[in-house]
């Protein structure tokens, strides 16, 4: 194998030579024998005229070429660089195929070599990496990155990160090393000779495995970290009392303390909730510091009773941030040990057994090789087992399904139990002093035999403006097309040579003879598929007939009524409904009977192989039985104190069919199941009152019967009024008095005049998917804004985290979002200045679960609009208002569109809502006027 590597960067003017697409510039950098050894980099002349994004994303304008060489002008020079080298790049696909075709249309010969792509190559070797993207894997690795997005500076970077991943391989335990080099062959750049050649080297010494990894059964595995805790000393540690105990405490261990009264307000409330078992409910403002707020007391009292605190939250962010940087706070400034443990759902941990069987497989498929090499070198990292902890591929998510942990039906014969991750984060658990879950997983928990949390006298429950929702999705169901295809491929008919051909064949050879012949359950499976695609044809009918009535939305949610029940069409989705549920019953009990007599062979007769696929096909079977009993639920059994609806986007039917119910409340099962059996529950978040009262909140949770419940606002230390004021344009037509279209063309005209004024930095917040896409293209139309990106959740590519990111990124930058935005979006500074809230966010009253709530407040004899719509939508309005001052240094405009919020009697609330800020009125011109002053 060569010791020669050229790093290739192109900038180009778009994504297709093809298409006439040129290059703007091009970098090498030349690597032999692990040094740096050569750099070329030339600006190229396109011929063309450099796109204003392109402009924008690169910083390489007309003048910059002008003078410069044409393509070919340096193409021998190129292929004299490249000879007889492994050409590398950063999505080596994207660059070598352009470059081939450059040389292609110039008349010169193709590079002919092996190729390493570097994203490939960090999915493998950093597989806990958040993004892959060449600026995020260099700043994680402190890679200094001059000028991103112009070449030279790329593929330096390009190289460094090349090296770094070289380096890091070396360090690979040798059986690792053997395992990626035989599954390496199946990637689509050719890494497998980077690995072959280190493992030539490594295998010419002895091996000396780090103190801390192990090999077990041919797999590298980090070893468990046992934290013993000494408890007897801790008790004469008292709780810090008073404010200066306090300030003592924390400065010990956070640089540049400052005091916030709130933070230390809200730790006595806690505290005192705790001790004295009460229920609390605590509104702290943004800036009150309410994580350490609530695990400071938390931990004084697990220490003061010997007994664990259960932490919840509802989004994994949050998990995170508590771990890594508020408890590492605490382990500073606090004189005890403590332990804390992170426990999600069993479905999280990988099933270890059922992996190892995967790697004899001989795999074909390339997220499925991808990932099990991206778990081999997690494995030598992870001490959680924990899935959230991988950034796999949507590919390797379905590989994940069937690896994950799902419980045992051969415990006693799965000979990785002594190193099990599930069952180590449960006792680690058992035997700490804080325990952080999130909302889904506690309540799962709760309703099991073997629950684990219903042991934990106190639970602290944060952003808890969301338990009601989480709660609702669990007592609720849910089934989904693609899912639903999904297990019946893995079970597949016996000519598909899934599952149940592999079953018949291992039954075969340990000569069972089950009651029900193979071809009989060959046809139940056959038919068991045609009757699943059938019962979605039939609902999709139905979404794309109200699709025509409801003006062409493309995604139609459709409550279930019982006049269709009548419905010929609608008959036969039912009569589908219940042939599934017979189908399944046969299937499971043909399949069961086979398992069964396959657990009463011994150990000889059933090899580890054999043990894990029996494993793998009880799990099918649990799938199976759980999708009987929803679509039971669903479809054939419904029950009055739940709504059911069906959606899709009609563009994509059937694959984005679902079909689901939630109860119309949860106070019930809430107050009586959960609340009620607890010594002391706190729930926190910045939005729970809406006009100050947490009478809302406490009735749609069923906490009104708790006596003695503790109630407490603590205010934002922030100066609202200094720091950011907000507008109500004057002239914006009425909402309601003006068609959509005629309202979305006047926001549109005041989101390009105030963009214009505050030079982006702009996050425009929408209630509805179909408003914000007109009020991109015709932002985008106009012309105006020619100098700014325009971002736009569901129209700009890329995840919530992404968009941000590149948010962030460009100076002149807009970014327009609904639903997820208007909460968790995090954007200290100047990066954010303005905010803009276009339409209160009322949930539309013809959603299916609003308009069941509805109705039934209705025969309770309450108005639902004040009841519940209003508050729901204060409180989420409090949390949009909450994305633009996040630090006490921020400054910035919040301008709301919907003149609602002062021509009406209830726009009030949305006012008193929020921290008293000042509130001006003006035209179009006045307010660019107010911002240009402002800023």
């Amino acid at each position: 194998m060569t010791n020669r590597f050229v790093i290739i960067d192109i900038e180009t003017t778009g994504n297709s030579s093809k298409k006439g697409d040129r290059i703007i510039q091009i970098a090498a950098v030349i690597i032999e024998n692990g040094q740096i050894v050569d750099q070329y980099n030339t600006f190229v002349n396109p011929c063309t005229t450099i796109p204003v994004f392109i402009e924008e994303l690169t910083g390489i304008n007309d003048e910059m070429v002008r003078d410069a060489p044409l393509f070919e002008e340096i193409a021998d020079d190129l292929l004299k660089i490249l000879d007889g080298s492994i050409f590398v790049a950063h999505n080596v696909l994207f660059d070598l195929s352009f470059l081939q075709e450059e040389f292609k249309r110039v008349g010169r010969s193709e590079f002919i070599g092996l190729t390493i792509d570097t994203v490939e190559l960090s999915r493998v070797l950093f597989p806990s990496s958040d993004s892959f993207k060449l600026f995020d894997l260099t700043e994680s690795f402190s890679i200094h990155h001059e000028r991103p997005h112009q070449a030279d500076s790329d593929a330096f970077v390009t190289a460094k990160l090349l090296l770094h991943c070289i380096n890091y391989a070396k360090n690979l335990p040798l059986i690792t090393l053997e395992q990626l080099s035989l599954l390496a062959v199946g990637l689509k750049s050719n890494i497998e000779v980077l690995f072959e050649k280190i493992l030539r080297r490594k295998k010419k010494h002895i091996e000396n495995l780090p103190e801390h990894l192990e090999v077990y059964r041919g797999i590298a595995l980090r070893k468990k970290k046992k934290k013993h805790i000494q408890r007897n000393y801790r008790e004469k540690y008292e709780y810090p009392i008073t404010p200066d105990e306090k300030e003592k405490l924390m400065s010990s261990a956070i640089k540049k303390f400052e005091v916030r009264d709130g933070q230390f307000e809200m730790m006595d409330t806690v505290y005192e909730s705790l001790r004295l078992k009460k229920a609390a409910l605590i509104e702290a403002g943004t800036g009150v510091g309410k994580s350490l707020g609530y695990l400071l007391p938390s931990l004084y009292q697990s220490i003061r009773e010997n007994k664990p605190i259960l932490i919840s939250t509802y989004t994994v962010q949050l998990q995170e941030q508590l771990l890594q940087n508020e408890v590492k706070k605490l382990e500073e400034m606090l004189p005890f040990d403590f332990k804390t443990v992170l426990l999600k759902g069993r479905q999280h941990y990988i099933n270890l057994f059922l992996f190892e069987q995967t790697l004899h497989d001989v795999d074909t498929q390339y997220d499925e090789i991808l990932s099990k090499m991206q778990i081999l070198v997690w494995l030598t990292n992870t001490e959680t087992g924990d899935i959230d902890e991988i950034n796999l591929s949507s590919g390797g998510k379905l590989f994940w399904n069937r690896i994950k942990h799902d419980g045992w039906h051969l415990k006693d014969k799965d000979p990785w139990i002594s190193r099990d991750f599930y069952l180590y984060a449960r006792r680690e658990a058992e035997n700490a002093d804080l325990v952080i879950t999130n909302h889904a997983m506690m309540l799962i928990d709760f309703k099991q035999e073997s629950s684990l949390f219903r042991t934990f006298d106190y639970v602290l429950i944060d952003e808890a403006h969301h338990f009601e929702k989480a709660a609702r999705n669990f007592f609720g169901k849910k089934i989904e097309y693609i899912p639903c295809k999904y297990l019946c491929s893995k079970l597949g008919a016996f000519d598909k040579r899934q599952v149940f051909f592999r079953l018949e064949k291992l039954i075969s050879s340990k000569k069972i003879t089950p009651k029900t012949p193979s071809f009989e359950l060959d046809f139940s499976i056959i038919e068991l598929e045609r009757c699943i695609e059938e019962l979605f044809i039939g609902i999709a009918d139905r979404l794309t007939l109200e699709r025509k009535k409801r003006d062409n939305h493309q995604k139609t949610q459709l409550r279930l009524v019982n006049k269709w029940m009548d419905d010929e069409k609608w008959e036969q989705v039912i009569y589908c409904a219940k042939k599934i549920i017979e189908t399944i019953i046969e299937i499971n009990s043909s399949i069961n009977e086979r398992l069964s007599s396959l657990k009463q062979l011994s150990d000889k007769k059933l090899n580890e192989k054999d043990k894990a696929f029996v494993e793998e096909c009880y799990s099918i079977m649990n799938e199976f039985y759980e999708l009987q009993e929803t679509i039971y639920m669903l479809l054939v059994q419904q029950s009055d104190d739940h709504v059911y609806w069906i959606e899709g986007d009609v563009k994509a039917i059937p694959n984005s069919i679902t079909i689901q119910s939630q109860p119309i409340s949860v106070k019930n099962q809430l107050g009586t199941e959960f609340f009620s059996k607890k010594k002391s529950v706190i729930l926190t978040s910045a939005t729970l009152t809406v006009n100050n009262s947490f009478s809302f909140f406490e009735n749609e949770l069923g906490l009104n019967h708790l006596e003695n419940l503790v109630k407490k606002q603590i205010s934002s230390p922030f100066h609202y009024k200094d720091m950011t004021q907000l507008i109500i344009p004057t002239d914006i037509p009425e909402i309601l008095q003006v068609s959509p279209t005629e309202y979305t063309e006047s926001i549109a005209g005041h989101l390009i005049g105030i963009a214009q004024a505050t030079k982006g930095r702009m996050l425009v917040l929408f209630t509805s998917n179909e408003m914000l896409r007109q009020t991109h293209n015709l932002m985008k139309e106009s012309g105006l804004l020619e100098d700014f990106i325009l971002i736009a959740q569901g129209i700009t590519a890329g995840s919530r985290t992404r968009l941000i990111k590149n948010f962030q990124k460009f100076e002149k930058a807009i970014l327009l979002g609904t639903n997820s935005f208007w909460e968790g979006v995090d954007i200290p500074g100047e990066d954010l200045s303005c905010l803009v809230i276009v339409r209160l966010p009322f949930s539309p009253p013809e959603e299916p679960y609003i308009w069941a709530k509805s109705k039934a407040l209705t025969e309770e004899g309450k108005n639902p609009f004040t009841a519940y719509s209003l508050p729901e939508a204060v409180i989420r309005f409090k949390q949009g208002f909450g994305r633009l001052i996040r630090r006490d240094t921020d400054k910035g405009i919040v301008i709301v569109f919907d003149r609602r919020i002062e021509s009406t009697k209830y726009g009030k609330a949305f006012l008193k809502s929020i921290p008293k800020i000042p509130v001006k009125h003006a035209s179009l011109k006045e307010i660019i006027e107010i911002v240009e002053k402002w800023f």
